[in-house]
């Protein structure tokens, strides 16, 4: 577990889709806007399938709890982060932390593709991002637990250099399917 203190996210916003019923959490923080999307593992299938990935590689990325992720500077200062900077915190139904892990980074997903003679990039969220003022960049985040887990999102941002770093708690893994 890490060792150094977490600020809270800024205010959290959770939007509920009312015609799918999946979560959107947003908080922009110190110049850093964060928006995590729950993706079904049915979209998430469909888009690999589309790529021609092999049908067990598409149902091990199905797997996943992926969320469509994307990433805004709204500070007016050069903002960068580093996906391996980024962990995560399992949660006891009750609640309570169980243990951390990274969050996976397109780095490791190619390089597993690349083994079994995939050469696609594209959906992923970019290890690293330099933002000038308002820039911002999208793709998904890969979070190694079982549908509807809940965690916590330990995140990292720069800002003209300056670490930032914060939490957002309580974020719930998509369903299977919708009901």
């Amino acid at each position: 577990m890490s060792s150094y203190t977490m600020a809270s996210a800024g205010i959290v916003t959770i939007y509920k889709s009312e015609t799918s019923g999946l979560l959107t959490w947003t908080v922009e923080n110190n110049g850093f806007k964060v928006e995590l999307i729950q993706l079904l593992p049915d979209f998430i299938r469909a888009i690999y399938e589309r790529h021609n990935f092999p049908t067990n590689e598409v149902e091990r990325i199905a797997s996943y709890c992926m969320f469509g992720t994307i990433l805004k500077n709204t500070s007016n200062q050069h903002l960068s982060y580093r996906v391996t900077d980024w962990t995560y915190v399992s949660k006891a139904k009750n609640g309570d932390s169980i243990e951390t892990f990274p969050v996976k980074t397109k780095a490791e997903w190619l390089q597993e593709w690349r083994t079994i003679g995939i050469t696609f990039s594209w959906t992923l969220l970019p290890d690293i991002g330099e933002f000038s003022i308002g820039d911002w960049q999208q793709g998904f985040t890969s979070i190694q637990l079982p549908r509807e887990s809940v965690f916590d999102l330990l995140y990292e941002w720069k800002l003209d250099g300056v670490e930032h770093r914060a939490v957002i708690k309580n974020i719930k893994c998509a369903p299977a399917f919708i009901q």
